[in-house]
């Protein structure tokens, strides 16, 4: 891919050719590996029977929170979670954790 643009742009004389010669890396069984990374990727863009992971997570309702602070560790267990991260909650509308994206709202009680 990359290098397919190096070349267009080569050719089109926005580049000059004189600049050093960028070679197609391939696999020991000689297919390009551009090949190899689009065939991979387009393999998991087209089950669209699983939801992706941002579609899971906004199922989650927000998190009613007492205090003006969240404290979110992505999950209880600490070898699965992520580094904590403190929110501010005092918007009105829910605060979203940069690690895994679940949403915490300030619970006014009245």
């Amino acid at each position: 891919m990359a290098s397919n643009l190096l070349k267009a742009l080569i050719r089109s004389q926005i580049l000059p050719s004189s600049r050093r010669n960028f070679s197609v890396a391939t696999t020991q069984l000689g297919i390009p590996t551009d090949d190899l990374v689009g065939n991979h990727t387009a393999k998991w863009m087209q089950d669209r029977s699983k939801k992706s992971p941002m579609e899971l997570i906004n199922e989650v309702p927000p998190i009613k929170v007492d205090g003006r602070i969240a404290a979110c560790e992505g999950d209880t267990n600490p070898a699965l979670g992520h580094p904590i991260e403190f929110i501010c909650l005092d918007l009105d509308e829910p605060a979203i954790c940069k690690y895994c994206g679940l949403r915490y709202v300030q619970d006014h009680h009245h």
